[in-house]
């Protein structure tokens, strides 16, 4: 089975502590992975941080997963949007999972189309169509190459960011869409800053405003609704 320190918390329902890394540095990122032993997981944030998806998430995944086999999750917030699913989303989310990453975030997916994308690069075949090829993400995972192809599909975590007035209009078809309902530890990130804004809201300081905070309390409903994690940006991840 190829769990991880993040899956294991969330099929143990209960908060999984994390650190939200926008600095960029391998030694940075060991050093936050390393300052608890109560961390489930560490986000690479590449869409907003200030570390490159090449070369720098593979070097910061690389640098904590060679703390064992207890180090937190590596997950990667990539750059490209749910826009982009087709084409600049699709190759980012191979590089990230290539590199090692155990999940990767996707922001501003709006549509159940989109969804759809994002879950089928993320996943072997059949549940998708991400080719495989790199010769070194099995043995970050510390398996053999037949083993990570057996259990990777159901060792991914895919999280879609919903922030923006489309996605909300949406939210019942992007949680039902079927690949992220094969795997219960998949869901959706709550992106408050651009929820607020797209709403026309100032962002969150630090509460947001009380009709973006119904939309939040909506989300979670029906993520649970849905059997589906909801993660927000306060580096806690809630079970169902």
């Amino acid at each position: 089975m190829a769990s991880q320190t993040l899956i294991k918390a969330l099929r143990a329902s209960k908060p999984a502590f994390g650190a939200w890394i926008t600095l960029p540095g391998a030694l940075n990122a060991r050093t936050a992975a390393a300052a608890s032993p109560h961390l489930s997981w560490i986000a690479v944030d590449c869409e907003h941080g200030m570390t490159s998806l090449q070369p720098g998430a593979g070097e910061t995944i690389q640098a904590v997963s060679s703390l064992g086999s207890s180090a937190p999750s590596v997950i990667v917030r990539i750059p490209a949007t749910g826009a982009c699913a087709e084409s600049s989303a699709a190759w980012q989310i191979k590089y990230a999972l290539d590199a090692g990453a155990r999940g990767v975030v996707v922001p501003m997916v709006s549509t159940a189309a989109q969804a759809t994308a994002v879950v089928a690069a993320a996943r072997f075949p059949p549940q998708g169509r991400r080719g495989y090829g790199s010769p070194f993400t099995e043995s970050i995972w510390g398996l053999s190459s037949a083993e990570y192809l057996n259990t990777a599909n159901d060792g991914i975590i895919v999280i879609v960011q919903i922030e923006t007035v489309e996605a909300m209009q949406n939210l019942d078809a992007i949680l039902s869409v079927e690949g992220l309902a094969l795997y219960k530890q998949d869901g959706v990130f709550i992106g408050p800053y651009d929820l607020s804004l797209a709403h026309g809201y100032p962002p969150p300081s630090p509460d947001p405003h009380p009709d973006i905070e119904a939309m939040i309390q909506e989300i979670l409903r029906k993520a649970h609704a849905h059997g589906k994690k909801w993660y927000n940006l306060c580096q806690l991840i809630f079970p169902d």
